[in-house]
């Protein structure tokens, strides 16, 4: 199976890790990331002001992309990933973005939403389906008490994005069991970790954050998994005497199918 692929800019700077480890995880679980040509930034926040088009219009891009190509649209970066299928779902159902934008645009057929936006954990839980990735693993992470970080962004707004329970989110922690480990439930595992104010609101910030590993800590895990860039950064500032290791999933996935060392090389 071949989707159309949306790294973004992070992807492509500090977070390469979180990339190549998801695109050669891919190749092994038998699908294809096919990045699409010529993308731009999706914007990194959406923008909530109604009369907001041009910083939507690099989203609509890619998505008339995929769809032009007959693809789904595959993203790994929860900001990217909130931001596209935000502004899909205004494509859709919004009727005075949909108009403005794509007389901006002057595509050879309006765009209206058409196309589906999956993030890469629900390909691995809804295309390639946890059992079978369990029967994938080559190297099982048995006895490694993780945590899952899901932060804000993959969640809310839960009507739009559809990703998971909002206040009972389950499908890191399945992920985690897929690869062999136990997953850590615990209290701060969907709370914000400060996101952006991180910059001009360290104090804050940090106070956010140290309760996440606080909580995390307390409950027993012993490192932690995310699929955002902003929140590992976020994370690793913690002064938290329970100061947990953080990761990207897809470099725990890649070492449980045995890729991690070959991609590090």
């Amino acid at each position: 199976m071949v989707y159309s692929y949306f790294p973004g800019c992070t992807l492509k700077t500090k977070a390469k890790d979180l990339d190549r480890y998801g695109r050669e995880s891919a190749k092994a679980l038998g699908f294809e990331l096919e990045e699409i040509e010529n993308w731009q930034c999706c914007g990194g926040v959406y923008p909530l002001g109604t009369d907001e088009i041009a910083s939507k219009l690099s989203s609509v891009r890619a998505l008339n992309d995929a769809k032009e190509k007959g693809q789904d649209l595959v993203t790994l970066c929860s900001a990217c990933h909130h931001v596209i299928k935000r502004v899909n779902d205004d494509m859709k159902n919004v009727e005075d973005i949909r108009t403005r934008a794509n007389n901006y645009m002057q595509l050879e057929q309006p765009y209206e939403g058409e196309t589906n936006v999956l993030h890469y954990l629900e390909v691995l839980r809804d295309r390639v389906g946890f059992d079978e990735l369990k029967k994938k693993v080559v190297k099982p992470l048995t006895g490694r008490k993780i945590g899952a970080y899901y932060g804000c962004l993959l969640l809310r707004p839960s009507s739009v994005l559809a990703f998971d329970d909002p206040e009972n989110p389950t499908i890191i922690e399945d992920f985690i069991r897929a690869i062999g480990a136990e997953p850590v439930i615990y209290g701060y595992r969907n709370e914000c970790c400060g996101g952006y104010i991180s910059l001009k609101e360290k104090e804050m910030s940090g106070k956010m954050v140290d309760r996440i590993m606080d909580s995390a800590a307390g409950m027993g895990a012993e490192e932690l998994i995310t699929a955002c860039p902003l929140c590992l950064y976020n994370l690793n500032t913690s002064t938290s005497a329970n100061k947990l290791p953080v990761h990207y999933f897809t470099e725990l996935l890649a070492e449980a199918l045995g890729l991690k060392e070959e991609v590090q090389e």
